[in-house]
């Protein structure tokens, strides 16, 4: 009876080392059919903040998605080396920053986009005027470039959420002549940081409408083209001042 067990217990114990032997290699393969964890980046609370919606707009403003921007194109405070008097806007157009400098060798530094009018003029001008939710009109070359998208606004079109000037625009004029440069905002958050087909300076509408509170009509503004105004290494500190 004894030796009648003996072959069973055997094959038994086979099957079980069989199984330990073959057990990692099917886990191994569960394992390697689960998607890849992709990292997200964690986005800092005070921008968060800063980029959130703005209820309290004629148009309520939603807030601009951030989680795939370069940090260094959002809002900030860093030293400035530059000449210009406190006030003055100064526009590095090979960067995409642009500056507005304040007193004790700072500025706040906003991330920008270029479009092709604005990389047409280059010099000194001056704030002629603001406009909140302002009225677009494109060019003739805007229209001719792309008759498809812009003939249709040949008469402008009003203020609003969908309009290429965003919440806010700053009007640049020279000796009391329009340049026909604008500092604007976008409907086109993720063309900051990039050359883009159309218009001339844009930003943020949060950061149109901070730099709109900040300035009155009459400030310098420098544009500079084919030039980098100076090097220097990022500051990731967000300012006290927002």
């Amino acid at each position: 009876m004894f030796a009648a067990l003996a072959p069973s217990r055997s094959l038994l114990r086979r099957a079980v080392r069989s199984f330990v032997l073959l057990l990692p290699i099917a886990l191994a393969a569960c394992v390697s059919t689960q998607p890849p964890q992709q990292a997200v980046r964690r986005i800092d609370p005070a921008y968060a903040a800063m980029y959130g919606p703005r209820l309290d707009e004629p148009h309520p403003l939603p807030a601009t998605d951030i989680s795939e921007v370069d940090p260094r194109f959002l809002r900030r405070e860093v030293a400035y080396y530059g000449r210009e008097e406190p006030g003055t806007i100064v526009v590095d157009t090979q960067s995409r920053y642009l500056y507005l400098v304040r007193e004790g060798g700072r500025a706040i530094r906003y991330g920008i986009g270029v479009g092709k009018e604005g990389l047409a003029w280059s010099g000194r001008a001056r704030v002629g005027r603001k406009a909140a939710w302002p009225r677009w009109t494109p060019t003739a070359s805007m229209i001719k470039r792309e008759p498809e998208r812009n003939a249709r606004w040949a008469g402008g079109m009003e203020g609003g959420l969908s309009n290429p000037l965003g919440a806010r625009a700053l009007y640049l004029y020279d000796n009391g002549r329009d340049t026909m440069y604008r500092i604007h905002g976008t409907t086109e958050p993720w063309s900051i940081g990039q050359s883009v087909s159309s218009g001339c300076i844009r930003l943020f509408n949060q950061d149109i409408i901070d730099l709109h509170s900040r300035v009155p009509v009459g400030s310098p503004v420098v544009v500079l083209q084919g030039q980098r105004l100076f090097e220097v290494e990022d500051e990731t500190r967000v300012s006290s001042a927002y």
